[in-house]
């Protein structure tokens, strides 16, 4: 059986993630992301659904997720996946976008999935030089050229990519928000935003794509992302953020971002000191 390798590297220099899967067997839980994410697939085949959608990812696929897309996907064929991927946020595409648009304002892409041989060239050559550690025009040119591609074909203003969502809705989202931490019962939601429990696992689970409590597993984790970066032990970090032990917050996060906390921490927490410095702070 092929070993599952995953490896993360941070762009200090443009402030850019980038993810390297090798044989990835095990499925990834429908989830969301506060940035946005630009994956290709190298090789294998996968069941995707995104927004109550299902797709066919393939070799050759680029996948576009806005902050917000739910998402997962499922193992299907003999082959395990090859998958790399860029996660950029909000700020970063906010600049970017402006380079290239000359607008200061978020982009949204239209489509989730697409094939597109000239994106295809920028991304892989952008990632390969981040995996190697090399800075530089070269490295500059191909994010600029990629998102170029992206936003010219397939990008709209960030507003309109958001589904219409209802006033209660949102009430819920809000209190799962502000009370994270605390363990949170259905029935609390359902008084906050005002909904019997079964029209709003209907009603929530058709605008968000996901289930009330994978929505808040999602905030959970995002939190627990950033006390990591920010040097927090990963059990302290688990107790924070609401999960009930360590190895319920390290199956997760693992399901969720692909590595264990602890190796998520070692890659971006030198990485994030080392720009606060350069910064000044």
């Amino acid at each position: 059986m092929r070993r599952e390798i995953r490896t993360a590297v941070y762009d200090d220099e443009l402030h850019i993630e980038a993810y390297s899967f090798q044989g990835i067997e095990k499925p990834f839980l429908n989830h969301f992301h506060e940035y946005y994410v630009i994956g290709y697939v190298e090789k294998g085949t996968r069941v995707l659904s995104c927004k109550n959608k299902e797709y066919r990812l393939k070799p050759g696929n680029i996948v576009l997720f806005n902050p917000g897309d739910s998402h997962g996907c499922i193992q299907c064929g003999g082959e395990t996946l090859d998958y790399r991927s860029l996660n950029i946020s909000k700020k970063v595409m906010l600049n970017l976008a402006e380079e290239v648009t000359g607008k200061r304002e978020l982009p949204g892409f239209s489509v989730n999935l697409i094939w597109d041989a000239e994106a295809a060239y920028y991304l892989r050559l952008y990632h390969e030089l981040m995996m190697k550690g090399t800075g530089g025009l070269g490295k500059e040119e191909a994010l600029l050229f990629l998102i170029t591609v992206l936003i010219q074909n397939y990008g709209q203003p960030f507003e309109s990519c958001v589904p219409e969502c209802r006033e209660e809705i949102e009430k819920a989202c809000s209190f799962m928000e502000q009370h994270y931490q605390q363990r949170v019962h259905l029935e609390q939601i359902c008084h906050y935003a005002g909904l019997s429990k079964s029209t709003l696992l209907r009603a929530f689970t058709k605008s968000k794509g996901v289930t009330p409590y994978r929505y808040l597993e999602n905030i959970r984790i995002n939190e627990a992302k950033k006390l990591l970066v920010q040097g927090t032990a990963p059990a302290d970090a688990a107790i924070q953020t609401g999960f009930s032990d360590q190895s319920h917050f390290t199956n997760y996060f693992s399901s969720f971002i692909g590595l264990a906390p602890g190796i998520y921490q070692d890659i971006f927490t030198c990485n994030h000191k080392r720009e606060d410095e350069q910064s000044g702070k």
